[in-house]
């Protein structure tokens, strides 16, 4: 029994204009984890300024967790999360994201959160 399935996930490969669009990654991740049965509740996104190598963050906020994109426009990297308690599979919410936005190079990990869980104190 576990709380929670986590994919650490690298993208290699990517676009620069891709690791750049930061409303495109924002509104894939929404509409991925939302198809999968996810409830979005927050999202947000930010452009790298002048004093950081080209890139953005992407961050929706679930009721069953999150998922997030940070990107390094100049290596064309992604690092990806998506971290999903309850009835979301992950993997499904990632196997959408990776086919709108071309994913080809990826490497996949995935953690168990809370693997081993106690009983409820009551």
């Amino acid at each position: 029994m576990h709380k929670g399935q986590h994919l650490l996930i690298d993208c290699r490969g990517v676009p620069r204009h891709l690791c750049l669009n930061d409303q495109r990654l924002l509104e894939t991740l929404a509409r991925a984890a939302t198809a999968c049965g996810s409830t979005v509740v927050s999202q947000i996104r930010y452009r790298f300024g002048s004093e950081s190598p080209p890139g953005c963050t992407a961050i929706v906020m679930l009721d069953e967790s999150h998922c997030s994109a940070h990107t390094y426009a100049d290596l064309g990297l992604i690092a990806m999360d998506i971290f999903t308690c309850g009835k979301t599979n992950p993997h499904e919410v990632w196997a959408l994201i990776q086919e709108e936005l071309g994913i080809e190079d990826a490497c996949v990990s995935e953690v168990k959160r809370f693997e081993s869980v106690p009983e409820p104190i009551l």
